[in-house]
């Protein structure tokens, strides 16, 4: 749905209250010209109902707005006397439609001060857990995510099994654009497998402004930009799903390249605008090596305790080689000075053979994994040449991400040699949003942009800024295999990254001891 197409709704809506709600008003003292006034009936509709104003903010946020509704059709109802199990039931299954009755059949009063406290343990505990989940929902969207790393695309930086906390703020929280779906989970429900949202209405794109840019070096959580293809097969059910931006599936990688930047890879190494990508102190570059010994084998207990190996150590008894498909490079110089090591070279792939699968998907263009580009990183407000040639590159940023993704219908085709934009030629294209290029620190094990190509800035989810929790899922013993040293640290940061978890279990002790001796002191008096 468009904006305009929205605001249509949003009217509808004020008809459809007044409709419903302008003899209730009168009842309760008010003008019948007050259930129409768009926003001002809310605000009055709380007065009626004894609820604080601030509530009507609560109406307009997506998915918390689901909560919400019923909770004031439910409270309208009280406040007119129809307090039993089957009003609130009706209230609510009819989706607040019961009122309509209410307000033309039944001669009730206004309960003026009416109290707000539940009548029962039950009734307060459903209030509180209401408002947990509203005031969860409003941190998880806007504010801050939880999110756990999967792969070991970042290996070094983020390990598998690290919990982090992502900031929803850093770069400008999106406003949800499915905004019928069940709070703070994301395409899925779990332990049931289905959907967790409807793919219609849709919400257009609006971001809350930011207070930094997507930088090179940056680890960004996103959504998969592909993730929209009609391959892709989630819920177990044998069907297929068109998702939502929204709604796609959460990567999380490091930004190698901003808009406007011309990246290459050579030889395995990042180079931007012809010179060698300056990566931050914490960045560990992975790369796969292969050698020989001098006899001795080497078992992978030994190489993963002395060169960090995490996994994909392979050695051949008969021949005396091994393979090492995820070595830091900063190991490469000890390695080879291992007076087992007889020789040690780094895999690349040969700067002619090409990989057919990766970006652009062009049997002309063609790269693989240690040589590729130069490419253009797009971005918003330049122009760009569409020949036959540059088309596979920004196709799908016409086609998809600036065209049905944002409610346009563009297609291209060709004629011979000429481009055509819904069936008229055209030979430029000026770009809408900024275009990230997103790549795994573990090079030849990671699936990024090599093979989908451009992240567009809509499809940014937000900033890792904390790890809390890390487990070893190979470890044995729940306590062995907690990651204690990497608990409560910063993923940003110079220098080998520092656990506040002592300090925070300090400030726990205090804060329950001060809770503690407050409530002795007042039980007391």
């Amino acid at each position: 749905m468009t904006f305009t197409e929205w605001f249509i709704f949003f009217l509808v809506v004020q008809v459809i209250h007044f409709a419903g709600t302008w003899k209730l008003y009168q009842k309760a003292g008010r003008k019948a010209w007050e259930a129409l006034i768009p926003i001002y009936n809310a605000v009055i509709l709380m007065k009626i109902i004894n609820r604080p104003w601030w509530w009507v903010i609560l109406l307009f946020i997506p998915i918390v707005n689901l909560i919400m509704f019923p909770v004031i059709w439910v409270e309208t109802l009280r406040s007119f006397g129809k307090n039993s199990t089957a009003d609130t039931w009706l209230g609510i299954l009819t989706l607040g439609f019961y009122i309509y009755y209410v307000n033309y059949t039944q001669d009730v009063k206004h309960i003026k001060d009416r109290s707000i406290k539940p009548k029962t343990t039950a009734g307060e505990w459903v209030s509180s857990i209401l408002f947990a989940v509203v005031a969860a929902t409003i941190v998880h969207g806007y504010f801050m995510q939880p999110f756990t790393i999967p792969t070991s695309s970042l290996e070094k930086t983020l390990l598998v099994g690290d919990y982090l906390f992502v900031s929803k703020f850093h770069y400008g929280a999106r406003i949800p654009q499915t905004p019928i779906a069940f709070p703070m989970v994301h395409d899925t429900i779990p332990g049931i497998g289905i959907k967790s949202y409807a793919s219609e209405p849709q919400i257009p794109y609006f971001r809350l402004p930011g207070f930094e840019k997507v930088k090179k070096n940056d680890i960004v959580v996103f959504n998969w930009p592909v993730d929209t293809v009609n391959a892709f097969h989630q819920y177990g059910d044998g069907k297929y799903y068109h998702k939502p931006i929204d709604k796609k599936s959460n990567y999380v990688k490091r930004c190698v390249a901003t808009p406007g930047d011309s990246l290459e890879i050579i030889a395995g190494k990042i180079h931007i605008n012809g010179k060698p990508l300056q990566l931050s102190e914490r960045a560990k570059p992975q790369y796969s090596y292969q050698g020989t010994t001098n006899g001795q084998e080497l078992t992978p207990q030994y190489m993963y305790q002395m060169y960090d190996i995490t996994d994909g150590f392979y050695y051949n008894k008969a021949t005396n080689e091994f393979i090492i498909s995820a070595l830091p490079e900063e190991a490469e110089e000890r390695l080879k000075n291992n007076p087992y090591i007889k020789t040690l070279e780094r895999r690349v792939y040969p700067e002619d053979q090409k990989t057919a699968s990766l970006f652009p998907n062009d049997k002309k263009k063609r790269y693989n994994l240690d040589y590729f580009g130069p490419i253009y990183i797009p971005e918003e407000g330049k122009t760009v040449k569409i020949t036959p040639e540059s088309l596979p590159y920004y196709r799908r940023i016409i086609e998809v991400y600036e065209g049905s993704e944002m409610g346009i219908n563009n297609e291209i085709s060709l004629n011979g040699t000429q481009v055509l934009l819904n069936g008229k030629p055209f030979d430029s294209y000026t770009f809408k949003q900024n275009y990230y290029w997103m790549m795994g620190d573990n090079r030849h094990n990671s699936e990024d942009s090599r093979s989908w190509g451009y992240v567009p800035y809509n499809h940014v989810v937000g900033k890792p800024v904390f790890i809390w929790f890390s487990k070893d899922k190979y470890a044995s013993g729940f306590f062995n295999s907690i990651r204690w040293d990497r608990m409560f640290t910063t993923v940003k940061g110079e220098g080998k990254p520092v656990s506040y978890l002592p300090y925070f279990l300090i400030l726990l002790v205090i804060f329950f001891g001060f809770n503690y001796f407050r409530k002795r002191k007042k039980s007391d008096s």
